[in-house]
């Protein structure tokens, strides 16, 4: 069961690559490949944007910076908001879905990738009572000269600078990510992905502005088909 999952990834991940590459960031590859020797982002090794080098920065906590972005600005973060800010930095970074979503005028940046709402939520939720003294992490920080971010503004807590997980989703990384009409053709940063992407790749539903109820139906059916899947497999294990 678990070898015909990792197929299905497979196959998808060699057409989303095909088509798309990588994005053309500082540290991306110009291809996705295997990156057996990850630290962390362990969910793209079977094909990377990213090296394996790159994630020794991810890979201890807490992460004091990345590259030149430090993310300890108002304190350390908990360890909740920390493993979801790893998860978007990882999709940046390493994922070979993401230059699906290539910024139009920008092809080191993403635009619009859908994210689940439970998701946005959940990392709402668990960065909520941490610290920021920006709104987008993109544009409003202050750079000196050695290229590392600083403080323009106070830091506040993640709870005062957005309202709710939409809204920390729709802003905090500028127009990288938009929260999904649907439950299931959008992105958790998980093992699901592959279900959705595949969905959200495929002709009828790529570049679409609304979600077909048909299309829907068909990506719960192989997401409940999938969780079997993985539930049997848990079974077999113990």
């Amino acid at each position: 069961m678990l070898r015909f999952a990792v197929t299905i990834f497979a196959v998808i991940t060699s057409s989303t690559c095909q088509k798309y590459g990588c994005l053309e960031g500082d540290t991306h590859k110009l291809k996705p490949s295997p990156e057996p020797d990850m630290h962390e982002c362990t969910l793209y090794s079977e094909s990377s944007c990213c090296y394996a080098n790159f994630t020794e920065q991810l890979a201890h906590s807490p992460v004091i910076k990345v590259n030149n972005s430090y993310w300890n600005r108002c304190g350390q973060l908990s360890k909740s908001c920390e493993d979801f800010t790893k998860k978007i930095e990882c999709f940046y970074r390493c994922s070979p879905h993401a230059a699906r979503w290539i910024h139009r005028s920008y092809t080191a940046a993403i635009q619009s990738v859908p994210l689940c709402k439970s998701f946005c939520d959940d990392w709402f939720e668990a960065c909520k009572d941490d610290s920021t003294c920006v709104h987008n992490w993109l544009t409003d920080w202050e750079w000196n000269e050695s290229g590392e971010n600083r403080c323009k503004n106070k830091c506040i807590p993640y709870s005062e600078m957005y309202a709710n997980g939409t809204d920390m989703c729709q802003n905090m990384w500028g127009e990288s990510f938009k929260v999904s009409e649907s439950s299931c053709l959008c992105l958790q940063m998980n093992k699901k992905d592959m279900m959705a992407v595949k969905h959200l790749l495929s002709e009828s539903s790529e570049e679409s502005s609304s979600i077909s109820s048909s299309e829907e139906q068909a990506c719960q059916k192989k997401l409940l088909k999938f969780e079997k899947m993985q539930g049997e497999e848990g079974e077999e294990a113990r």
